[in-house]
């Protein structure tokens, strides 16, 4: 795929603009949790995300995803409407305990049927199947062993790995071991805000290793059945001094940079966990757990790295501050609250920040593909009084990225795609239901589903393969 970036002109105003480069991927994504449902039918076990929501407190009104989207019985009709937008390709995660209810051992053939279902009916309407292996909701069972804070997991994480591959592996071409590691990590295990809810930093750094232990083995069995394309998903910070000429806030900005992204990238991409986070790690506990050949085995060589990406983040020294609750050790460093426009779930949007991401990947890790596996904006829209839905911030902002990405592109990144967050309105983890980031409206009632304006946006931009000097396409 040439990495150029081509500028079309023309006497119709529309007409005119920026296009990709040539076999640039378009699609959009989802997760199991959020969107299937059918939580108790078919042989499916409780995942950690189905005792989480259960736990009082945790999720925003009481909401689980035990309904969700109803996709799992929907999904003939949401894959026409991806073939109605135009996707070349659909990334959808795989629920572990629909495959093998208690982690291990016995597989749920009801489970791999569904989803031989849905990938036959992508692959019978001209979309390429991405699969993600792991987007958060383990087995519960595995998590009563100790979840991802215990080698046991990431080791089962390879053996499930090679089952799916066993069904699929005729039909799907790229696989994805994990989605947002970080998330995972801190979110579960140092913060507690998602599942499993525990808040201790020592576990959150063992959660981290066994995750990334998990993918590279993963990521070997797939390889060794014959998998064409292998990646893993991260959402990289961007990170940034508040004040650049601050030594104080530039050695913040390491620190945080460290716990978002080195922690991950160095090791997979470098073979070894960066010095200063391993004497980070250190604070809060011994570091036995990373055994001998083990950050080799997470090095398994990864076909494309996928980029899920929001805001940024800027931060500065402050003696006194308390450390950032997903954060660990993180003492004496303030993360600046979001200014200028931000969405409805209180992030900064700030695109050039993409570019600037993008740029720092290129030049760290170079040669590394991408992939914008995930980015997207959530507003509380729902239906005008002609029944539509008018979303025009989603618009401006699915805009703004991807002239991010373009620009990254023409710097030299080698990018080979986008994907939409999300396909459609879903269960939004700790936010439940509260939050809507589909360009596809949900009304969750019915489960009648309605293309947003930005998704007719979005389906041109695929048509055209590229933007118009206007930004917002028809108007």
């Amino acid at each position: 795929m040439t990495a150029t970036v081509s500028v079309e002109s023309s006497d119709d105003p529309l007409a005119s603009g920026v296009r990709f480069p040539d076999g640039f991927v378009w699609g959009a994504a989802t997760a199991s949790y959020q969107i299937e449902g059918a939580a108790n039918e078919d042989g499916r076990g409780p995942s950690i995300w189905d005792t989480f929501s259960r736990e009082p407190g945790r999720v925003h009104a009481g909401h689980t995803g035990d309904v969700a989207c109803d996709h799992y019985h929907r999904y003939v009709e949401d894959v026409a409407l991806m073939a109605d937008l135009g996707l070349a390709s659909y990334r959808y995660s795989i629920a572990w305990p629909r495959i093998q209810p208690d982690g291990t051992g016995p597989v749920n053939t009801r489970g791999l049927d569904f989803y031989d279902r849905l990938t036959d009916e992508l692959i019978g309407k001209g979309i390429d199947p991405v699969v993600t292996l792991y987007h958060w909701d383990l087995p519960q069972s595995l998590q009563d062993r100790g979840g991802w804070t215990a080698r046991e997991t990431a080791e089962a994480f390879a053996e499930y790995a090679q089952i799916m591959h066993a069904r699929l592996g005729d039909r799907v071409r790229t696989w994805t071991t994990l989605n947002e590691p970080w998330c995972s990590a801190y979110l579960g295990y140092a913060s507690g805000v998602h599942a499993p809810g525990v808040r201790d930093a020592a576990s959150a750094f063992k959660a981290v290793h066994h995750l990334l232990l998990g993918h590279g083995l993963a990521a070997r069995a797939l390889r060794e059945a014959g998998a064409q394309s292998v990646s893993i998903t991260l959402n990289p910070s961007a990170v940034f001094p508040l004040d650049e000429n601050k030594p104080g806030d530039v050695d913040a900005a390491r620190i945080v940079d460290g716990l978002s992204n080195r922690i991950f990238l160095d090791p997979l991409l470098r073979g070894r966990y960066p010095d200063d986070m391993r004497e980070h790690m250190a604070r809060f506990t011994d570091l036995s757990f990373i055994r001998e050949g083990d950050e080799a085995i997470i090095n398994a060589p990864i076909d494309v790295l996928g980029i899920n990406f929001y805001t940024p983040s800027y931060v500065s020294a402050k003696p006194g501050q308390p450390a950032s609750p997903d954060a660990p050790g993180t003492e004496g460093i303030a993360f600046r609250k979001p200014v200028g426009p931000i969405t409805d779930i209180g992030w900064q949007i700030e695109p050039a920040a993409l570019t600037r991401l993008l740029d720092r990947i290129h030049r760290d890790y170079p040669g590394t593909p991408m992939m914008i596996t995930e980015n997207g904006a959530a507003y509380p829209d729902g239906p005008a009084e002609d029944g539509q839905i008018h979303d025009t911030n989603r618009i401006e902002y699915f805009d703004g990225h991807l002239r991010a990405c373009l620009d990254a592109i023409s710097h030299g990144v080698d990018l080979r795609g986008y994907f939409a967050w999300s396909l459609m309105d879903n269960f939004e983890w700790a936010e439940g239901y509260a939050k809507r980031f589909g360009i596809v409206h949900v009304d969750y009632t019915t489960q009648r589903r309605v293309p947003k304006d930005s998704a007719r946006w979005y389906q041109e931009v695929i048509r055209r393969n590229g933007l118009t000097d206007q930004g917002r396409i028809g108007e």
